[in-house]
């Protein structure tokens, strides 16, 4: 695989994910075991579409969810989101990527995640709009240099947080 990188996708919108701001809200929960998964990763990338100009309600729940990363620590001291790279995929047909990475990107970054260069990839139709990206013919050549983008980006951060971590304060 490109980048030497193993993927997995998980469709939230699949999964039991209660609300509230622990990483465990008790029976039936599905969330500690993906927040397992992204514990065991290097790379996250959160994907949601426009809605109403706003992220998904379900990416939104699982921030809500990460937010108990802000009182969780690794041996050293460090939040356990520490030297993890994210990045973020949007689509709608609507403008507001830009807006919605952004609500995205500032959580992940108060989550101790790590932000590389262009690492965002998006693609909106016409505003009111009937046509969605899973309607295209074929991926527009914007969009796929914008994942790649994405790609080479987060892989070269991952493996460089992978080998000299950020310091911790003990």
């Amino acid at each position: 695989m490109k980048q030497g990188a193993s993927t997995e996708t998980i469709w939230l919108a699949d999964q039991v994910i209660k609300p509230g701001v622990s990483s465990d809200e008790g029976d039936g929960d599905e969330w500690p075991a993906i927040r397992a998964k992204i514990l065991a990763s290097d790379i996250l990338i959160v994907g949601t579409p426009i809605w109403l100009g706003q992220p998904g309600s379900v990416a939104k729940r699982a921030l809500e969810r990460m937010d108990a990363f802000l009182e969780e620590t690794d041996d050293q001291g460090r939040m356990v989101s520490y030297g993890k790279v994210a990045g973020v995929a949007v689509v709608g047909n609507e403008d507001g990527a830009h807006h919605v990475s952004s609500e995205i990107y500032q959580a992940l970054n108060d989550l101790g995640f790590t932000i590389p260069a262009n690492a965002l990839a998006y693609w909106v139709g016409e505003a009111m709009g009937s046509t969605n990206f899973v309607d295209l013919e074929k991926t527009p050549e914007v969009v796929t240099s914008m994942v790649s983008t994405l790609v080479k980006n987060a892989a070269h951060l991952a493996r460089l947080l992978k080998n000299s971590q950020y310091p911790s304060d003990e």
